[in-house]
């Protein structure tokens, strides 16, 4: 793994461990806003209240009693790519490897929205996690805290995870639940999950309003990070590679939050991408899909890959991100110059 900062932990994913489908736990990328919770002491496990007709403790057990589902999803950082940009804004210097997939087991939210039963004019589902600490730009002590519209918050594939891939989430995954959204970046799937509150008004929090926001330093007010854009990545060959001359299988991984992705396509050397990566068959409507491609390098000398991902409702990656104050959503094209010899 390539540790960015050790407390709190954060660290990404090397390309080369993105070739399976699933990532392990060992290494799936870490994000932390602040240090682990201590857990210890804990008793009931889950607080759910706020406008609802009756609030609830949940234990374990009666999480698991409720019934759970298995989905197959990719977690991608706000901040993936932010590295890519210029100037370089503030925030974790993520290259492209805070990305992973994996299989998570789970209550559906909804299952327990439908046992507390909101009030009518409820709005949206504020998830708090038990990490706590000190954002370098306010006074307080505050927790890591983000709202979800209720619509979001009754997908039948949002989760409060309780397995990955098969085991006990790990701590610095956060265990013992950790929320998982689909299709909408990682900030959403808040670790380390101990209470859910029903908002009847939306939730105007540090990590709602003053983070996780696109700010174009324009005359625009700020919108919302949500959605995973279109992107995708080249994992074989790695970029600094030398491959003989010849028939070379280029591989990666493509995804988006808005959909399944239909496209992929590979510029060599700058020229127009028209030519077609083969895809493998979907996984999961909400986790990435592997492409190949049998590229002909017939040609000595430094050559520069670029891989353009298309999703099904048309979105496609450009050459260059659009800039913003905090870095996030960079989707731009990843360019691999690979040694033929």
């Amino acid at each position: 793994m390539r540790i960015l900062s050790v407390d709190p932990l954060n660290a990404e994913t090397p390309l080369e461990d993105l070739g399976d489908d699933l990532t392990a736990q060992s290494r799936f990328f870490v994000r932390s806003h602040f240090g682990p919770p201590d857990l210890s002491r804990r008793g009931d496990v889950l607080e759910v209240v706020g406008a609802v007709e009756r609030a609830l403790r949940l234990k374990m057990a009666d999480l698991e009693a409720m019934g759970t589902r298995t989905v197959l999803m990719t977690l991608e950082c706000a901040g993936n790519g932010r590295t890519g940009l210029t100037p370089l804004p503030s925030g974790e210097p993520w290259g492209l490897g805070a990305v992973s997939t994996a299989r998570w087991t789970g209550v559906p939210l909804r299952t327990v929205l439908e046992s507390v039963r909101p009030k009518p004019y409820a709005v949206e589902i504020l998830a708090t996690g038990a990490d706590r600490g000190r954002p370098l730009d306010i006074a307080d002590e505050i927790p890591f805290a983000r709202s979800l519209p209720l619509a979001k918050a009754r997908d039948a594939d949002t989760l409060l995870a309780l397995q990955m891939n098969g085991r006990p989430i790990l701590p610095e995954h956060g265990a013992p639940i950790r929320l998982i959204v689909p299709g909408w970046y990682g900030m959403a799937s808040v670790k380390w999950l101990e209470r859910i509150e029903v908002l009847a008004e939306p939730f105007r929090g540090y990590y709602q309003l003053g983070r996780y926001v696109y700010d174009h330093a324009d005359e625009n007010p700020p919108t919302p990070v949500r959605t995973i854009r279109v992107r995708s990545v080249i994992v074989s060959p790695l970029d600094g590679d030398a491959v003989p001359q010849g028939q070379v299988i280029v591989r990666g991984k493509a995804w988006s939050g808005e959909g399944v992705i239909v496209r992929v396509q590979i510029g060599v050397d700058g020229a127009e991408p028209s030519q077609d990566a083969t895809l493998a068959p979907p996984i999961s409507p909400h986790a990435w899909r592997a492409w190949e491609f049998a590229w002909g390098a017939t040609d000595p000398g430094r050559h520069l890959l670029r891989s353009y991902a298309t999703d099904a409702k048309g979105n496609r990656q450009t050459d260059v991100g659009r800039w913003n104050r905090y870095g996030y959503g960079n989707n731009a094209t990843q360019a691999v110059a690979v040694t033929v010899e």
